[in-house]
């Protein structure tokens, strides 16, 4: 897929780790324009250097915390993106907080409040601010990385998990708003399990190596931000 997504240009949350690291990583080798979003400005400068050893002046990097941005800040990135690329092409959401994992009768309200608002309501109000710049694609992709407790519920895994269902409805519903009248398609991806930080703090006591590597599990990812992904939308789908 080395020229699948040429001349695009991506914005991906949680760019400096995990899923969003690899992505960001993999969308510039296959000749796309990114725009790499996180909140830790370190993180952003090394994998500045990355990028810029894989594609020289290709990748923008966008600090911008999801739990405390106000609306100006969201304004300030959209309007940095028209005006360097006058469109955007593809968005993604990686960025996410796990919480804790505690019955619902014991979480407490403020980490509720915060998985809620990192999850949920920045990933929409992000999306709400670059609409704009994706209907002036001919062909755009928003994907919401997922979760399989965001399907099915399970014990303990409180906010994340309700967070994640309601990323799957806020999918649904923007794919059903789009369809038809933009050239926008909207889906989620459920990497499934992978080597990350947050599956390490999930899963403290397992072998983590025996896990997946996030690279390899970019396949669905880089297929809905490329043309092969024309006429996909409103799907729920796994890397796995």
């Amino acid at each position: 897929m080395n020229d699948d997504l040429s001349g695009r240009v991506i914005a991906i949350t949680g760019a400096t780790g995990g899923i969003g690291r690899a992505l960001t990583l993999a969308c510039l080798k296959a000749g796309a324009e990114v725009v790499a979003i996180a909140r830790n400005e370190g993180k952003l400068r090394t994998l500045h250097g990355e990028c810029e050893v894989i594609s020289p002046g290709k990748a923008l990097m966008a600090v911008l915390d999801l739990e405390k941005a106000l609306a100006a800040d969201y304004d300030r990135l959209a309007a940095a993106v028209l005006q360097r690329y006058g469109r955007l092409d593809g968005l993604v959401h990686c960025a996410a907080l796990l919480g804790t994992l505690t019955p619902i009768e014991h979480y407490e309200v403020p980490t509720w409040c915060r998985v809620m608002h990192v999850n949920v309501t920045a990933a929409f109000a992000l999306t709400q601010v670059l609409l704009p710049a994706l209907r002036k694609s001919p062909d755009a992709s928003v994907i919401f990385t997922s979760s399989s407790v965001g399907r099915r519920g399970r014990p303990n895994w409180g906010a994340y998990a309700v967070s994640k269902f309601a990323i799957e409805g806020l999918s649904q519903v923007l794919a059903s708003e789009l369809e038809g009248n933009s050239n926008i398609r909207v889906n989620t991806i459920n990497p499934g399990r992978a080597r990350t930080v947050m599956r390490r703090q999930a899963y403290p006591s397992e072998d983590i190596t025996t896990l997946p590597l996030p690279e390899t599990l970019l396949g669905p990812f880089l297929k809905l931000l490329g043309p092969e992904g024309r006429g996909i939308t409103g799907q729920a789908l796994d890397s796995q």
